[in-house]
């Protein structure tokens, strides 16, 4: 029996995004169950008493799409009792290396140069579609193992906003969410107290600057427009989601009432 969370919920101090899916709306008029599925950025951070709290919802999994760059940058997650971690990265830890490394290290004139006049927004949207498309393995995976015993499930990538965010949404998909209530749930992420805490080097007058941080900010807001993009790549690979869950994640009609049964109120 899962745990109910508090109503209020909790702003922890070492994790950022942190919420519970429960309570979205359904095309058929149910609604996802309270308690069962959380979503956030990285773990790596949690401070005992974060510890103790996410403890306390009784997860039986967390799956965490880092990669191994994410991983040594940030530090693993802490280890909760009795709780399976699951490692599936959702990106190349080579792929854009170059340009995360830019991002944290690059001078004004180098952010201009790969982030200004739209390329940043390019760039994210590309990420999005390439996640659906080309990782299709990992997203079978997470549905299949919720479907089965893993729940109560938390997801998380760095941020909990992009690859978490994608993965969050198509398991609400599976369910059946309306695709209004997965955009807004998925917009919750620009919160101030949710967003992820840009690291750069050198000091904070010119590291941190209106100009740097404008020209940052489509890599670290949750855009309509980016999932957009993702569910636009699945009605053009797939043609529509049923189609996608069925040959795209291998998804049986079985199965995928099993994941109703499992998340659903």
């Amino acid at each position: 029996m899962t745990q109910q969370v508090p109503s209020t919920e909790p702003e922890l101090a070492g994790v950022r995004n942190f919420r519970d899916v429960g309570g979205l709306p359904t095309v058929d008029g149910r609604r996802v169950r309270h308690g069962v599925l959380f979503r956030s950025g990285h773990l790596a951070h949690a401070t005992e008493e974060d510890a103790a709290f996410l403890a306390s919802l009784g997860l039986h999994t967390i799956f965490d799409f880092r990669n191994a760059a994410d991983q040594k940058l940030e530090g693993p997650d802490v280890e909760l009792p009795g709780v399976r971690n699951v490692n599936l990265p959702l990106s190349d830890p080579a792929d854009g290396a170059e340009f995360w490394k830019m991002v944290r290290d690059g001078d004004l004139d180098q952010l201009r140069a790969i982030l200004d006049d739209g390329k940043g927004a390019a760039r994210m949207i590309d990420s999005y579609r390439k996640i659906v498309t080309e990782r299709t393995a990992e997203h079978s995976r997470v549905l299949h193992a919720l479907a089965e015993d893993s729940v109560p499930a938390l997801m998380h990538c760095a941020a909990g906003k992009d690859r978490a965010g994608i993965s969050i949404a198509v398991t609400l998909l599976a369910v059946g969410v309306e695709r209004d209530a997965i955009v807004a749930d998925y917009l919750e992420s620009n919160a101030k107290h949710r967003r992820y805490k840009v690291r750069r080097s050198g000091s904070a007058d010119t590291a941190y600057t209106p100009e740097v941080m404008a020209l940052l900010d489509p890599l670290f807001d949750a855009r309509a427009e980016y999932l957009a993009a993702a569910f636009a790549s699945i009605e053009e690979t797939w043609g529509d989601t049923d189609t996608y869950l069925a040959q795209g994640l291998g998804l049986s009609p079985e199965s995928r009432e099993r994941l109703r049964a499992r998340l659903l109120d």
